[in-house]
């Protein structure tokens, strides 16, 4: 372990800080939206099985390289694999946080605004029109910039603190309650007059409108949900105590990942359907959803209020994850301190996040393949630099680590089956590359 690095205090703390991670813009924001564009049912069962088959092995070969080598992504990849160029996994990491927080961090700007309009009850009122609301607040290139630096000041003050006294305390009581109020507005949504056809469109498969672009999207969601492909669980097992069994609690983090993902489409699609929306709105879908489900329940103003703030830190925890591992690779050499490389970090991201803060509004007319700047800067990194690094990953783990410490990561802290460890190995040997190349291959058009 690091020296002057925090470690996570408990088993307990290390799966809630991972599952703060996966579960936030992912599971709440994306996936309702991403699912509704890509044909309901059968989009997630393809997400499903990309989750238990890819994501899984995916991310307990992250959680046995960070705690085997005991070190921050790019360092990590140095003492597994020195003099190499192997390194370039952990640099493609790092570079693929600071693109995923330069439009990231723009939804948690809108997040951060939507909770404190919801505050003095802004949000909700007889007769709104909420994609209008939506439109007013991404149209505006002063709120969107505004939220967008609070958003970053946020991150900065946290990540500098450290890990153990910030992110973990925070989880262990803020996620809890998400789940809480998430279960609340599925019950409320599914009492809706004509609730059953969402719960139709996102449970009953039909793969009529499936997609290579949608296969693409399933596979991209699986490792954004969940966090993988940029090795930022490599640096948060890099904290973690040896006493602790990674694959179970690699396994309750997909297991939470999935559970938060059925909860958001039980949530949102009933409710689309009950009241005319079209479910593939886009990334406003959320925006536009979630204030006319509170606005029927008592005292709505008051649990779309204590909901956007819950949903604000399950964004954050995320964010924190990303900025982490920037971070840690900034400090790594101890040339520089944590708060002032956090503070680099902060300012050059906000920078880099204004050009996807304006594309509803100042820069909306700059395209980039046909998508204006933030849904390109999503797409380049949810579909190509996630499954890319994803892809090195396992061919890394596989033919390049130790294959003892490789084993003895696996098995530690844990009466696992030797066949477990035999059927992972496969899995990452041939199942999660051949499927990522075989998904490439069918989205430029060479197969299939």
């Amino acid at each position: 372990m690091n020296e002057g690095k925090d470690q996570w205090s408990s088993k307990l703390g290390f799966i809630l800080s991972s599952a703060g991670a996966a579960i936030g813009l992912g599971a709440i924001w994306k996936f309702p939206y991403v699912t509704g564009m890509s044909g309901g049912g059968a989009f997630f069962l393809i997400f499903v099985a990309f989750t238990l088959l890819i994501g899984l092995p995916m991310l307990i070969a992250e959680f046995v390289i960070g705690r085997g080598a005991g070190k921050e992504a790019i360092s990590a990849y140095k003492k597994l694999a020195p003099d190499s160029l192997w390194v370039w996994i952990g640099r493609l990491g790092v570079l693929g946080c600071f693109l995923l927080l330069s439009f990231y961090s723009v939804v948690g700007g809108w997040v951060l605004i939507y909770s404190a309009l919801s505050i003095p009850g802004k949000v909700i009122s007889e007769g709104a029109n909420y994609p209008e609301l939506f439109g007013a607040i991404t149209g505006s290139p002063w709120i969107t910039i505004t939220g967008l630096l609070i958003f970053t000041l946020a991150n900065v003050l946290v990540i500098s603190s450290g890990v153990q006294n910030g992110i973990e305390k925070a989880n262990k009581y803020m996620m809890p309650l998400l789940f809480i109020f998430f279960i609340i507005l599925v019950v409320r949504s599914l009492t809706l007059e004509g609730a059953m056809e969402g719960v139709k469109f996102f449970l009953a498969p039909d793969f009529s409108n499936i997609t290579g672009e949608s296969i693409l999207y399933a596979l991209g969601q699986s490792f954004f949900s969940l966090a993988v492909g940029f090795s930022c669980m490599v640096t948060y097992s890099s904290y973690l105590k040896k006493d602790v069994s990674l694959t179970s609690s690699a396994s309750t983090v997909v297991g939470l990942n999935i559970f938060v993902s059925l909860l958001a489409g039980l949530a949102i699609f009933p409710v689309v359907f009950a009241f005319g929306f079209e479910p593939a709105e886009g990334p406003g879908l959320l925006f536009m959803v979630l204030p006319s489900v509170f606005s029927q329940l008592p005292l709505g103003g008051l649990f779309l209020c204590m909901f956007l703030l819950l949903f604000l830190f399950a964004t954050l925890t995320s964010s924190f994850s990303l900025y982490e591992i920037i971070v840690a690779a900034l400090t790594a050499n101890g040339k520089r301190s944590r708060k002032s490389a956090t503070w680099l970090t902060g300012l050059v991201i906000f920078i880099a996040a204004i050009p996807a803060a304006l594309s509803s509004s100042s820069l909306s007319r700059i395209t980039l393949f046909d998508r204006n700047i933030f849904d390109a800067t999503d797409f380049l990194v949810s579909n190509i630099m996630l499954p890319t690094g994803s892809f090195l990953i396992a061919i890394f783990i596989i033919h390049q680590m130790d294959r003892v410490l490789v084993k003895e990561e696996f098995n530690l802290s844990s009466n696992v089956s030797p066949v477990l460890f035999s059927v992972w190995t496969i899995l990452m040997k041939w199942v999660v590359p051949i499927t990522i190349g075989v998904v490439f291959l069918n989205t430029l058009g060479i197969i299939g």
